[in-house]
This record gives C-alpha cells, structure tokens and sequence, in this order.
C-alpha cells in the first residue's frame, strides 16, 4: 500500500518541498515555471507552503504566484502557514500571505490564533498587524471563547 502512495505522489513534490523548505527562491521558481504542483504533498504529507522557509518572502510570493493554498491546515496540528510566520517574527511572510487570502482568525488545535503566538514570542509588529487586520484594537485575541476546529470542521 505503501509503494502505492508513492508511486500517486507527484514526483516533483518532494524536490519543490526541498527547495522551499532550504528558500532556494531560484530552483522554486524553475520548478514552478517547469509545472511543479505548488499544493501536491511531499513524502510527509506538507505541502511547499507548509515547509517553506519563512524568512523567504522571495520563495512565499512564487509559491502564491502559482497558486500555493495560503490556508492549507496542518494534519495534525491544524497550524497554517500564518501561524508559522507569526510564531517566527516574520512580518513580510505574514502580509504576503494575508494578501494573497490567508485567514488570520483561524486556531491551532490548542485554540490558539496567530495573534498569540505573535505576542507569545514578543513579535510586537507582527502582533500590531495582525491586531488591526482582524479590527482588534484592544489587543485581546480571545484565547479559550472558541474551540479550536476539530479536522472534520476544517473545510477539505
């Protein structure tokens, strides 16, 4: 069954995974251009925009550009790639995303939203952003008001 999944995988999937987890914007980009899926899953099941490295705004704009979902949810975990990008500070990650559709409003499977993680790690800016696009003024994201959304809420 196993070598079955594997052979259903998209045989570029693993290389474009690789090359955006690394921020290898160059090599993203030929493979993209080249007709890699920006969305088909590597061996783990993450897509590029998932293992992306963060600090690559370069690598998250051709990914978007081709059409990467900015809200794919982690399996387990339920993060998404804002998520990511809030807990690690990075602010020009985080807008693109945001521009290109991401929610900003959706919880982890610990019920926690980006704000949080933002504020957790002292991301003041990232904090401040995400803070005035959801029109919180108060700095409060309302930790614990809403059960996270169990995978089968989570729309496919």
């Amino acid at each position: 069954e196993e070598r079955a999944a594997a052979s259903r995988m998209e045989p570029t999937a693993d290389w474009l995974s690789t090359a955006s987890a690394l921020g290898r914007a160059e090599e993203v980009r030929a493979l993209l251009e080249a007709g890699a899926p920006p969305n088909a899953p590597n061996r783990q099941g993450r897509t590029p925009i998932q293992v992306m490295m963060m600090g690559s705004i370069r690598v998250a704009e051709l990914l978007l550009l081709h059409g990467a979902d900015p809200n794919r949810a982690d399996p387990v975990t339920l993060t998404r790639p804002v998520h990511d990008a809030a807990r690690e500070g990075f602010l020009d990650t985080l807008m693109a995303l945001h521009q290109a559709g991401a929610q900003l409003d959706v919880r982890d499977v610990w019920g926690r939203l980006p704000v949080d993680l933002a504020e957790e790690r002292g991301h003041c800016d990232v904090a401040r952003y995400l803070r005035q696009a959801s029109g919180d003024t108060e700095g409060r994201s309302q930790v614990g008001t809403n059960a996270a959304e169990s995978p089968a809420e989570l729309p496919q």
